[in-house]
């Protein structure tokens, strides 16, 4: 597919001072080449762009910043659209834009609508993205919502990035934690002991009564019955959440298959294993892990660890081995990383085509007091409790306000606020009242045809500062989608459309759209900019699951 955003106005700037710096790296016999990154000035007078590619290439030169700086604004100067090029301080090299350079982007924004920002990467993957892969002991709680909202935020991202994505939920649906739960509801019936480690949350009791347990009832088998009640209530649960996922992973299913075991038979042809008193280990000590990792027990049964081998042959068989396999684990599993590395490497496969994300924990606080939760003890809020309570839209926007590798607070009070300190109503806020600035036009009979390719030819009024800051936003957006792929952090889309709300609201107070005093082609040129602004808001909301009501 062709990239639809090659030649928006901004990503072209980038992309020509990147050859300039690549030509001189070339030229001197450089070692490398800096990557060419744009910023803001703080000062608006200081230019549009500033970068500090020079600072970057004189080391790699030998040569001082300053004269690299002057040579690269020499060239770039003759660059289409840049009214004046600078050079500040030890070679900081600051670019001012023409008006009509702007306005390309608000053109492309038009017309590329749900696709712009798409195809920015250069080289497309086959991805399988797992994620969520809850416990199927109990109801999927609120802190799974996080991962829901991460995982599925960056399914779609990568997507629109151009990467070819599938999405994995994997049921951890056998071994000792499910005779434990058939014993746990068991004992609901009959009145017993719950056994140690066991389920104690009011749910196991309602779940016992959906079941028709009895205390004649095997408890491995109740504990397999109960296990796809819950299952089923996960699934429910993550449709309220508007995520759907492409498959659902069985661990019984691969022991049922024999893949496990074929998985570990796998890894000892290759000669990584070893026997230890009866027991089986993979030597992923080879591999950096911080001890060898049993993959069957003393008593001939196959470990969790097992599966995991058994798990990555299936999912690679199926991505093919050029693919990429992103697992998105929990703030516990810091462990995992070493052991999934190691494995892919004792399969065969590029380790570097195993990511693992680690999710940190999701606080939850009310009245200033952080609410306690334990699946075990049933001392949790669920995720639909949470969704009934904030709703879908703040509960998928509050999640992606961190990165994911940093803890994160969602106060319940702010999310439950309709006002501007709320952040999902603030930007909501913003796409409707773009919406309405085009209903009152409309409404006025002053809305006037908008020809996209005169925009950036007739401009009989300059751009106001604040007119030019949410363009300037605009074209920020495939650069934003690109970084937000490539690092896996869809919570820039959050920032994005919060830092794109605030420049919506300054255009509002600072622009007049329409009016007797406005010359027709400013209100075409304002007009436009404004339905670009509402395309590409719409846009970033959709890809981390928001909805964009024109009205509120």
């Amino acid at each position: 597919m062709a990239d639809t955003t090659e030649f928006t106005a901004l990503r072209g700037l980038r992309s020509a001072l990147q050859t300039i710096v690549d030509d001189l790296a070339r030229a001197g016999n450089a070692a490398g080449t800096p990557k060419v990154e744009l910023e803001r000035p703080r000062d608006e007078a200081h230019g549009d762009y500033a970068t500090n590619a020079a600072l970057l290439l004189a080391p790699l030169l030998q040569t001082n910043p300053r004269a690299v700086a002057e040579q690269i604004a020499e060239t770039a100067g003759t660059l289409p659209g840049v009214t004046s090029i600078t050079v500040a301080g030890p070679g900081f090299i600051n670019v001012t834009m023409e008006d009509a350079w702007f306005l390309e982007t608000v053109q492309a924004a038009l017309e590329a609508g749900p696709a712009f920002g798409s195809n920015v990467i250069a080289h497309a993957e086959p991805i399988l993205l797992e994620f969520v892969s809850a416990n199927p002991l109990g109801p999927l709680v609120a802190a799974s919502a996080r991962h829901a909202a991460y995982g599925d935020s960056l399914a779609r991202v990568l997507r629109h990035a151009g990467h070819e994505v599938a999405t994995e939920y994997y049921v951890n649906d056998a071994g000792r934690q499910v005779s434990l739960f058939g014993q746990s509801i068991l004992a609901r019936v009959t009145g017993g002991e719950i056994p140690q480690d066991g389920y104690e949350g009011a749910y196991v009791a309602d779940l016992a009564t959906e079941l028709g347990a009895t205390a004649t009832d095997d408890p491995d088998e109740l504990g397999r019955r109960g296990v796809a009640k819950m299952v089923e209530a996960i699934h429910r649960s993550l449709d309220k959440l508007g995520v759907h996922f492409d498959r659902f992973q069985s661990e019984r299913e691969l022991h049922d298959q024999g893949k496990v075991l074929e998985g570990v038979e796998t890894v000892r042809a290759a000669g990584h294993v070893y026997d230890d008193n009866g027991a089986t280990l993979l030597r992923t000590t080879t591999w950096g892990d911080d001890r060898d990792r049993a993959v069957i027990r003393g008593n001939g049964i196959p470990t969790y660890f097992a599966a995991d081998i058994a798990y990555m042959v299936d999912k690679f068989a199926r991505v093919g081995a050029g693919g990429r396999l992103v697992y998105v684990l929990g703030a516990d599993h810091h462990g995992f990383i070493g052991r999934l590395k190691a494995v892919s490497q004792a399969l065969g496969f590029d380790p570097e085509h195993v990511e693992i994300v680690i999710m940190q924990m999701v606080n939850f606080v009310e009245g200033g007091e952080q609410k306690q939760m334990s699946k075990r003890k049933g001392t949790f809020v669920t995720s639909d409790e949470l969704v009934d309570r904030i709703g879908v839209d703040a509960t998928r926007f509050l999640m992606l306000q961190r990165s994911q590798d940093q803890s994160l607070d969602l106060d319940l009070d702010l999310a439950e606020q309709q006002n501007d300190t709320n952040p999902v109503f603030y930007v909501q806020y913003a796409h409707a009242r773009l919406a309405s600035i085009r209903r009152k036009v409309e409404d006025e009979g002053g809305a006037p045809e908008i020809d996209l390719a005169a925009l950036a030819t007739d401009i009989s009024e300059p751009l106001h500062p604040s007119e030019k800051r949410l363009v300037k936003r605009l074209g920020d957006f495939p650069i934003v989608i690109a970084e937000a792929a490539e690092r896996r952090q869809p919570h820039r889309l959050f920032h994005f459309a919060q830092d794109l709300a605030s420049d919506v609201a300054k255009f509002y107070r600072d622009c007049r759209v329409a009016g007797d005093e406005i010359p027709a082609d400013v209100t075409a040129r304002r007009l436009a900019t404004c339905d670009a602004a509402r395309s590409v808001l719409k846009l970033n909301l959709q890809l981390v699951g928001v909805g964009a009501p024109d009205r509120m």
